[in-house]
């Protein structure tokens, strides 16, 4: 058999016993290769993760400027570098013994699937402290034309479902940070100052700015003004920048702004502000878990309204029957889609990303879920038609048994009085 010399680049001549041998070699090798690539696949192989949270880390988040202090102390809670987990069963939602809104079991296993003992989820403590029921009704228009809202950056622990608990950094305190709405044309003066232990930064989408202009780096003691002109109306995001963008995200730095249109909205008879996101577990009491946070198909352990796992099933929101209720919906992510529905109700009225639906169109058209990417937001409007309760849920049930479900009551809740 004739053959090439890679060596040399000359040709060879080999025998029929050459060839032989040269094929017993190459089997030899494929078999060695192969095994070396199972067990680099294996769970006992997998890499480990590493995440340096020191201020100014680099990496793949968007912070490229500096507001300059001392240098800080090492963080006392560093991210969770833990590699993925399957997500917990949630305390999940009854919703009253309602159809289809059962309470959440552990995934099974799929046919066939390997019987391999999977790395242990989160455990629920019993000794967490309650969560802090966050307020869903959307905040006034701010007064005037020119505003000063003092942002404190703040690391504290955050009891985002019953049981578990989040080393959360956060804008304000509160996971999502605190609702900002304006008039169109306005000023907004964002007066930051950082009380934690690394670097944070913040980016708002109703702003238009250089990223390297005013997205910068502020460290630990360090202030900042974020300044802005409200150009356009909508509903906006706001979120941490700094690398890597997702895990801050992930750990509970995002918000809302509302920017009113030209002439302002019509007045309705509720208003409710809520944001959707995302909750990775680590170990109880310290940050997210930027591993699972970074998975191509992420598997959040609980999703959330307002930053806790049922909390507006457990304490239903109330609503006037008949009425007109405006709901201000954003999905923060930072990685999964939503589909906002609330169950017996039609969305007469949607503004989603500047695109409208107007109540009383000519063609009689309605809506019955509005599709949100992470970042983006709508406006929507409705009637409850009698008295009774309607479920607001993410149309994604799987995640409706993960946290992602609350309540308006119209009336008593009772249709049948």
């Amino acid at each position: 058999m004739v053959g090439q010399d890679p060596g040399r680049g000359t040709t060879r001549v080999h025998t029929g016993k050459d060839a032989r041998m040269d094929r017993t070699r190459r089997l030899i090798t494929a078999i060695a290769l192969l095994g070396l690539i199972t067990a680099g696949c294996s769970r006992a192989a997998a890499p480990a993760w590493s995440f340096d949270t020191s201020a100014g880390t680099p990496g793949g988040g968007q912070t490229v400027g500096s507001v300059s202090t001392p240098a800080p102390a090492a963080p006392a809670a560093a991210a969770s570098a833990a590699a993925p987990a399957p997500a917990a069963a949630s305390t999940a939602p009854s919703a009253s013994g309602m159809a289809g809104m059962g309470e959440a079991t552990p995934s099974p296993a799929a046919p066939g699937a390997s019987a391999a003992p999977a790395a242990p989820g989160p455990v629920a403590d019993p000794n967490a402290a309650p969560y802090a029921l966050r307020d869903p009704v959307a905040p006034a228009v701010m007064t005037g034309t020119v505003h000063d809202v003092d942002f404190p950056i703040i690391e504290k622990d955050i009891t985002v479902a019953k049981g578990f608990v989040v080393h959360a950094w956060t804008f304000g305190g509160t996971v999502p940070g605190p609702v900002i709405r304006v008039h169109l044309g306005d000023t907004v003066n964002v007066h930051l100052t950082n009380e934690g232990q690394m670097s944070h930064s913040i980016d708002f989408h109703a702003s238009q700015t250089a990223m390297n202009h005013q997205m910068v780096e502020i460290k630990p003691g360090a202030t900042f003004t974020y300044t802005f002109k409200a150009d356009y109306a909508g509903v906006w995001m706001y979120h941490c920048g700094t690398a890597p963008a997702l895990l801050h995200i992930a750990n509970g730095m995002y918000g809302m702004v509302i920017v009113e249109p030209r002439g302002g909205l019509p007045k309705v008879d509720n208003e409710f502000a809520f944001v959707q996101g995302e909750w990775y577990l680590g170990a109880q009491g310290q940050p997210s878990d930027y591993a699972k946070a970074n998975q191509t198909a992420p598997a959040p352990d609980f999703v959330v309204f307002n930053g806790i796992a049922n909390q507006y099933k457990d304490n239903p929101v109330a609503v006037k029957t008949g009425g007109r209720v405006r709901v201000f919906v954003l999905n923060a992510g930072p990685n999964e889609d939503s589909s906002f529905h609330v169950v017996g109700t039609i969305f007469d009225t949607v503004t989603k990303e500047g695109i409208s639906l107007k109540r009383g169109n000519a063609d009689g058209w309605g809506s019955q879920a509005v599709d949100l990417a992470p970042a983006q937001a709508a406006i929507i409007e409705f009637s409850p038609a009698e008295d009774g309760m309607y479920p607001f849920v993410t149309h994604a049930f799987n995640f409706v048994t993960h946290g992602a479900i609350g309540i308006f009551q119209a009336g008593d809740g009772d249709p049948l009085n």
